[in-house]
């Protein structure tokens, strides 16, 4: 499945703990990307490398065949639907956000464009246009309780939709 969100708003934190908890495979792209050094530029506006999309799609397609996989990255747009059976996008409200990708070094530009993506739900939207709505759920992800409670819930959707598909 998908995990999605702005920049802070703890997806790595909550892919890592699901896959050990559930036994699944984490991959974040932003990780990946920088190991295999799938770029086709940079961004001198926001001060980092862009994404061969191609490329990332590629390098995952034996990986998300195989089944088991959560994919950590903050747009989806470019995932082929087929991919996921469902995709959480983690939503954080602005004061604790903001105070996330400060401490990250976030400034400027970035740090703005980011709390705006946040505030008009742009990588929601994102994902329900490019998933059916019925596969995308918000969770919100301000405090360790709310970590916990996304974690009791994912693994239990995980645990229904073995039942239900095996």
């Amino acid at each position: 499945f998908l995990s999605l969100g702005t920049p802070g708003v703890g997806k790595t934190t909550l892919g890592k703990e699901l896959a050990s908890r559930a036994g699944m495979t984490y991959i974040n792209v932003g990780d990946m990307a920088k190991e295999g050094e799938l770029y086709e530029g940079f961004d001198e506006e926001y001060d980092c490398p862009i994404l061969d999309e191609d490329r990332v799609i590629d390098e995952l397609e034996d990986k998300m065949s195989e089944g088991g996989v959560i994919i950590d990255y903050h747009g989806c747009d470019f995932f082929p639907e087929r991919w996921f059976h469902i995709v959480f996008v983690l939503r954080t409200e602005n004061s604790f956000l903001y105070d996330r990708l400060e401490s990250r070094g976030y400034k400027g530009k970035k740090l703005q464009d980011n709390i705006q993506c946040e505030i008009f739900q742009t990588l929601y939207e994102e994902a329900v246009l490019s998933y059916r709505e019925e596969i995308v759920h918000q969770l919100p992800s301000n405090t360790p309780e709310d970590l916990e409670q996304n974690l009791d819930q994912i693994l239990q959707w995980i645990e229904q939709w073995m039942k239900d598909n095996n």
